[in-house]
């Protein structure tokens, strides 16, 4: 089990949802806890209640991932866990997808946001010869369609988190064990108030989206970051929502004599 004790850990999207189970699963462990939310008042809220620090802000800007390393770092001198947590969403079918301003936000956050944290991250972490640990939140969504979503509308949610999840992948390749540790947490339907605006009564939520409440993806997380693995899933039929695309992939390599 990591020893977060008085270890400063930086989240963003931590004002609600995965991102405030997580940030107050690590202060009960001690950890300095900063909390980076576009909700500015909640951020305070939250990290007020832990007595950590708030940093409003918006992550759909390009400059606020190397601003929020900076500020975050400067508060107690080094960030020893960053949670590259916060998230958004359109529903919008693909032939209709336009690519507006709301889905601009979507990959911006999303996809374009933790990789720029990542690198603003590796810089300050090799500047002061330290090491450092980060978790990129994805979702069950960039490994497959989940059955429990396949009327939604999501394709360009799942686009970011598909994406962000290569690249995190290149990233881990990259880095090659060196300047910090690395991880992507796996979410699948979690109770978070997103999902609570649409199923207002957890209990009526249809059995296969198997929802978990935001303090169960927090333990899961945590329990992954202690056992040191890349990949953290939340729900096991994540593994079984892939074997469509790994069958159908086999299955044309056999129709083209390939195996």
């Amino acid at each position: 089990m990591i020893d977060y004790k008085d270890k400063t850990v930086l989240i963003t999207g931590g004002a609600s949802g995965i991102g405030k189970a997580i940030a107050e699963a690590l202060s009960a462990r001690g950890a300095h806890i900063i909390i980076a939310d576009r909700q500015g008042d909640l951020a305070l809220s939250v990290a007020t209640s832990l007595g950590g620090l708030a940093i409003p802000s918006d992550l759909s800007d390009p400059a606020t991932p190397a601003d929020l390393i900076a500020e975050a770092w400067a508060w107690k001198g080094g960030l020893d866990l960053v949670c590259a947590n916060a998230g958004t969403g359109v529903r919008n079918p693909v032939l209709k997808e336009d690519f507006g301003p709301s889905t601009e936000r979507v990959f911006a956050v999303n996809l374009r946001a933790p990789i720029l944290m990542a690198q603003a991250y590796a810089v300050k972490l090799d500047a002061a010869g330290a090491r450092g640990r980060l978790m990129i939140t994805s979702s069950e969504n960039a490994l497959s369609l989940p059955a429990g979503v396949r009327r939604s509308r999501i394709g360009a949610y799942a686009a970011t988190k598909h994406g962000v999840l290569i690249l995190a992948e290149w990233l881990r390749e990259e880095l090659a064990g060196e300047i910090m540790d690395l991880h992507v947490l796996l979410p699948g339907a979690v109770y978070t108030p997103l999902v609570a605006a649409g199923i207002p009564d957890f209990d009526a939520a249809p059995r296969e989206l198997s929802l978990i409440m935001p303090e169960r993806c927090a333990e899961i997380a945590l329990k992954g970051l202690d056992l040191g693995l890349f990949y953290i899933p939340t729900h096991a039929h994540i593994a079984g929502d892939m074997r469509p695309r790994t069958e159908g992939v086999a299955a044309s390599l056999k129709a083209l004599g390939l195996i």
